[in-house]
């Protein structure tokens, strides 16, 4: 027979359901102060985006600048090309709002860079239909064009390569994104020219890179291959015979004639 301090203690004891072994990251989370991004790295918005900011600001009713905090960060990331904690101060001295509500956004939202990533950042979607269609093949292909592994920056600051899960352009895989450009269909070939005109100075053409125009069949059409009919199609006879017209009613005085 059990005692009762044998059952307290047995249903104190942790049950785990899985083995599986927990991933944790920093990187969405936590800020370490480093040599490029501190309170003190140097950072102020240009006359033109301060213009941006200032007008964003005046949509909102006062006391509603917090509604400005993820314009106002994309601003900071598309002048310098990341967002160091400095902007994010800054962006909370001009909306005069508490710092954390910054850190809030920027941390939860992925896209805001808190990281240097390259002058160039290079996005290869992993999820299953871009794994299907070889998205492993074309990771090898940017990282060797780059000179750059999956997560770091290439040692010239120009490439900067990540790994996302999907880039939403499933039924173009596999997808490549560069800064806000989606080259889809991409295959080995197209991955090096591609960064081959990037490292030129070159803008390489966004999109299909297969020749489609934007997500049909890659065997051609199979709907819609001819000309709408026109109206009135189907419809019974009768239904597309002309109605006679009424004629007017004559008037009261008239009729009294």
């Amino acid at each position: 027979m059990l005692s009762l301090s044998g059952l307290s203690r047995r249903g104190s004891e942790k049950k785990y359901i899985s083995s599986s072994m927990t991933l944790g990251s920093e990187e969405l989370n936590v800020h370490r102060d480093s040599k490029d991004n501190n309170e003190k790295t140097p950072f102020e918005f240009t006359e033109a985006n301060m213009t941006r900011i200032a007008a964003l600001i005046q949509n909102y009713p006062e006391g509603a600048q917090r509604a400005v905090v993820g314009a106002a960060l994309d601003i900071a990331q598309r002048q310098i090309g990341w967002i160091p904690i400095s902007a994010m101060h800054k962006v909370a001295e001009i909306l005069n709002i508490p710092r954390i509500r910054v850190y809030e956004w920027t941390t939860f939202y992925t896209m805001n860079k808190r990281h240097f990533k390259g002058k160039f950042h290079i996005k290869v979607c992993i999820t299953t239909p871009c794994m299907i269609r070889g998205s492993d093949i074309i990771l090898a292909a940017v990282e060797e064009a780059t000179c750059c592994c999956a997560g770091s920056v290439s040692a010239d600051g120009m490439f900067g390569v990540d790994t996302v899960e999907c880039a939403g352009a499933c039924v173009n895989a596999p997808v490549m994104v560069v800064d806000d450009d989606y080259f889809e269909d991409v295959n080995v070939c197209d991955v090096y020219n591609i960064i081959q005109t990037l490292r030129c100075g070159g803008i390489p053409k966004a999109g299909p890179q297969s020749g489609r125009f934007a997500c049909e069949p890659g065997c051609g059409l199979t709907s819609l291959c001819e000309y709408p009919p026109p109206p009135g199609y189907g419809l019974q006879p009768a239904l597309m015979q002309p109605t006679t017209p009424i004629k007017p009613s004559s008037s009261p005085s008239s009729a009294k004639k």
